[in-house]
């Protein structure tokens, strides 16, 4: 741990990226300790934005998955560090492809050329936890072979690590508790780990090339499986237009528009249709079908990760989004109260001013100039009052729309992200909650009823002797509490007669005594003896 924290330090001083922070919005004390820091006799070289992206290269998968998140919202970016960060999406420096090679054939354990026509070693594309090779099957089929990096895993489980450390000490911090930071953490590991088994990942792209099936949305290339393995994955190759590059899309005359449209149709048919959602979809993993410039359809590789939620988690997340695009701040209170997402101790009207003071000014602007990313940001803030907790199986989600979002306004700029949402989310839920949708709900549950069924004359006779039996059970543990309290009222009354008879038993042995002390005291000290043998008796 200590070491990689040298790292971090060496890598922020190397490249200062102290430079970055912007100092005027920092206290007074904090850019005084930066004017004083040792940092500044280290020389600049390059430009901000290279020496970020440098920076990132060199910490490793982490962080270069922080900057290709970074990258697709040039929204909140400088064009000079959007431009730069874009690298990140394939553009890492890869490792030798000689070393790539031998990889695979330690995996499929076979010569390279028993498996493979041709076997290209110069990568077609690295990123930040594997590389991509060219290759031929004997059948002549066009492939793509996937290849972990050697070692990554040990520098992923290092910084993982790391976070778990910020983690822990966030957590001792009141206002950082809600977050969640550990769960958050756990749920990115798993997310990230998920990675580096590209079984997995050949797995999750058989399932959405299923669900996309002879869909003009959205095309998956297939998997050949004989060929994959935990470390090396076999894929269809693809020849399409990378999304980011606009001056090709352009001079094939893409409908820019509509292609920006099907790119937030496709995430939210797959959130809500098929519960099953595509979560690192940066440019770098997107691509556009040659020859459809007016009919546009979509291509997307790497699906390592992957996301879903709980049909409550569905439901609650359509009904909460369709109340904000119908500014019914109340159902959207109402809403998380109910699911737990704040305190129930909430009152529902004062979260919803509290919302509609954050949302109202930014719904005011013309839909085009509405960042789905800024309400969030509102919401994450104003929710600091109230408690509100994050919800780890959301943050994936949240993640993704922000990368939807970033990738349809940087294709079509005056991309209305809720306009082209809302018919969908409302045709949704009319589906979940009309005829169509029980009767799919009594299909999908009919199996199972249709075994227990037989059994519901059994099941009832054994809930009703079960009930008889916690009846009894009741009872006899009632009579024997009333016994109970009979023989502890017994035991007080034997008590209040032994003390009685025993103060009786010394009044009359010091009687006498008694009559002569009490001739040579004054009244209220007889007054108080009075009152102290009344009180004895009376206990």
């Amino acid at each position: 741990m200590s070491l990689r924290l040298a790292r971090i330090a060496w890598v922020v001083t190397r490249y200062r990226l102290d430079t970055l922070i912007p100092k005027e919005r920092l206290p007074w004390v904090l850019r005084v300790l930066l004017v004083l820091s040792p940092l500044r006799l280290f020389p600049i070289h390059g430009e901000r934005a290279e020496r970020l992206r440098l920076a990132l290269e060199a910490l490793g998968p982490i962080f270069v998955k922080f900057g290709q998140m970074l990258s697709t919202r040039r929204d909140l970016l400088p064009p000079d560090i959007a431009d730069e960060l874009k690298r990140l999406q394939d553009q890492v420096p890869p490792f030798p492809g000689e070393q790539a090679a031998a990889l695979v054939e330690e995996e499929l354990e076979c010569p390279l050329a028993d498996a493979f026509a041709h076997f290209d070693t110069t990568p077609l594309a690295s990123a930040s936890i594997a590389q991509v090779h060219a290759a031929r099957l004997p059948d002549g089929q066009e492939v793509v072979v996937k290849i972990i990096r050697p070692g990554i895993d040990r520098v992923m489980r290092q910084d993982m690590a790391l976070l778990y450390g910020v983690a822990r000490l966030l957590a001792k911090v009141p206002e950082a508790r809600r977050l969640r930071p550990r769960e958050v953490v756990a749920d990115y590991e798993a997310t990230l780990f998920d990675e580096l088994n590209l079984h997995r990942e050949a797995a999750n792209t058989s399932q959405l090339k299923r669900n996309f099936k002879d869909s003009p949305l959205l095309y998956v290339p297939a998997i050949h499986w004989p060929l994959t393995r935990r470390r090396v994955m076999v894929q269809e190759r693809i020849h399409g237009i990378p999304v980011a590059d606009m001056a090709a899309l352009e001079a094939q005359g893409t409908d820019l528009k509509r292609l920006a449209e099907r790119g937030v149709e496709i995430f939210f048919t797959q959130v809500f249709r098929d519960n099953f959602f595509h979560a690192d979809m940066h440019p770098g993993n997107i691509f556009v079908a040659h020859g459809k410039p007016h009919d546009p359809q979509y291509i997307a590789i790497d699906c390592g990760i992957v996301g879903s939620l709980t049909r409550e988690d569905q439901d609650y997340l359509a009904r909460n989004l369709l109340a904000f695009f119908h500014q019914d701040y109340y159902e959207v209170a109402a809403l998380h109260i109910e699911s737990g997402w704040v305190g129930e101790g909430t009152r529902a009207n004062e979260f919803a001013s509290a919302i509609r003071s954050v949302c109202e000014p930014i719904l005011e602007k013309p839909l085009k100039d509405i960042s789905f990313g800024q309400v969030l940001l509102g919401l994450f803030q104003t929710a600091r009052r109230f408690n509100m907790e994050v919800q780890p199986q959301l943050v994936l989600l949240q993640k993704t729309l922000l990368n939807i979002e970033g990738l349809g306004r940087q294709l079509y700029p005056d991309l209305d992200l809720w306009h082209t949402a809302k018919p969908y989310l409302e045709r949704w839920m009319k589906e979940r909650a009309g005829p169509r949708g029980l009767w799919e709900s009594l299909q999908r549950q009919a199996p199972e009823l249709s075994r227990q069924l037989p059994e519901l004359p059994v099941l009832a006779h054994q809930a009703l002797t079960r009930v008889e039996a916690e009846h009894k059970q009741r009872h006899r543990q009632s009579e024997s509490l009333a016994g109970l309290r009979r023989q502890m009222l017994a035991t007080a009354q034997g008590a209040r007669r032994l003390r009685l008879g025993a103060l009786l038993v010394g009044l009359a042995v010091a009687w006498q005594p008694l009559l002569e002390w009490a001739g040579d005291q004054p009244w209220p000290v007889l007054v108080a003896a009075g009152l102290g043998v009344l009180l004895l008796a009376w206990q």
